[in-house]
């Protein structure tokens, strides 16, 4: 087997089941997990009324480049809502089985291992990005996000000599764990860094429909392109996805756009990759992109939870005000984010992630640690419920 295998962390999640591990929490409390970021809210009627429509087309083999409507209804779509010039749906766009896998293939495909490759990722961070640098045998190099820094990664912080050896920087905005909202200005400082330095900007941009402010949609990065009048996004891809913005997390559909130049070779890896989007998928997919209705009322949904929840616990833990994603990232009372979540879920039955799994310890710190990620995913009712909890213990322990 791959040698490589063996440097793979465990998931979060596996380290949370070992964490709760022999714990009987009590038994007249009705669980409330808010620990996987995977939408509870119904799925985007439309879509799945399409998919039925379109069953028989499993019968057909798809193509790699995935069929020429959904191309173009993604190219409007981007070119809308990210005020760009526009996209050639022919070469700058690409249809992905999700952004998981699309993030996960691409740095297969784009590392270049005949010399020193190291692959900037925001820490915390979702665990993909340094388990396909490390598969692909990269080095990751962890940028620490914090406070101080508005939970964004600090790029000024970096030597020149540690770029020249960076291939690849992955952003996410909004982020996972903390929310956070990468500002346009921030975007253009990181492109003139990628033409100094040669490197790729990959930005996963799946939360980028769930902002709070309907007056203030969160920034990408090809939207920073086309202020710079960078139209060929040169250097830049952007990867979106349907799972949080239509509540379709299985239907695994998202598309990757931006240089198409790293599209092309993209696609030909895809090819023997095997792994294009069924028909019935695809057809669903267009019918997702071409409404934004739904879309506003998923937004509805998570404003008036973040507006509960932050008012409850508020009081009692400190947390970045929420712009964007459904996170809330609260620091924990006594700083031990693992004693905090064992002793929540034994006592009240409510499950949450301890941010120090999404983090890596670098010169000693790591900086989820003290913290815990809180995914706001269920409807209105459990997740009131499990909030009025977390301030309950809290307040018992006071």
């Amino acid at each position: 087997m791959n040698p490589d295998l063996d440097a793979l962390k465990p998931y979060p999640f596996e380290k949370l089941a070992a964490l709760k591990a022999g714990v009987t929490p009590p038994a007249e409390l009705e669980h409330v997990p808010l620990t996987i970021g995977e939408p509870q809210h119904a799925p985007f009627a439309g879509a799945l009324k399409t998919l039925h429509e379109h069953q028989l087309d499993f019968a057909r083999y798809p193509a790699t480049a995935g069929m020429p409507e959904l191309r173009q209804v993604i190219a409007d779509w981007a070119t809308r809502r990210f005020g760009l010039a526009g996209l050639d749906s022919e070469c700058q766009v690409l249809p992905v089985n999700g952004t998981r896998e699309a993030i996960f293939a691409f740095v297969q495909a784009a590392i270049d291992r005949t010399h020193p490759t190291r692959i900037a990722v925001p820490n915390p961070f979702y665990q993909i990005y340094e388990g396909a640098t490390l598969l692909a045998g990269g080095q990751p190099l962890y940028l620490d996000c914090r406070a101080e820094t508005g939970f964004r990664p600090d790029f000024d912080s970096v030597p020149a000599e540690t770029w020249r050896e960076v291939q690849i920087v992955f952003l996410c905005s909004p982020g996972n764990p903390t929310g956070a909202v990468t500002p346009l200005d921030d975007f253009k400082k990181l492109i003139a860094l990628a033409d100094q330095h040669d490197f790729i900007i990959a930005s996963d941009e799946c939360y980028s429909e769930l902002y709070l402010d309907e007056s203030a949609p969160s920034p990408g990065l090809l939207e920073a392109c086309a202020a710079l009048g960078r139209h060929d996004y040169r250097r830049c891809l952007v990867f979106h996805s349907l799972s949080k913005r239509s509540n379709l997390p299985g239907l695994r559909s998202g598309f990757v756009a931006g240089d198409a130049g790293l599209i092309a070779p993209f696609k030909r890896y895809r090819t023997y990759h095997g792994c294009a989007m069924s028909l019935p998928l695809q057809h669903a997919s267009i019918t997702a992109w071409n409404d934004e209705a739904h879309v506003r009322t998923n937004r509805d949904a998570y404003r008036e939870k973040f507006a509960a929840v932050t008012e409850i616990l508020a009081p009692v833990m400190a947390f970045p005000a929420p712009e964007a994603s459904f996170y809330l990232w609260p620091s924990v009372p006594g700083g031990d984010d693992e004693a905090f979540t064992r002793a929540l879920f034994a006592e009240e039955h409510v499950s949450v992630l301890p941010g120090s799994y999404m983090g890596r310890k670098i010169n000693g710190e790591n900086p989820g640690a003290g913290r815990i990620r809180l995914a706001l995913v269920a409807e209105l009712e459990p997740t009131v419920t499990a909030a009025h909890r977390i301030r309950r213990f809290i307040e018992r322990r006071a």
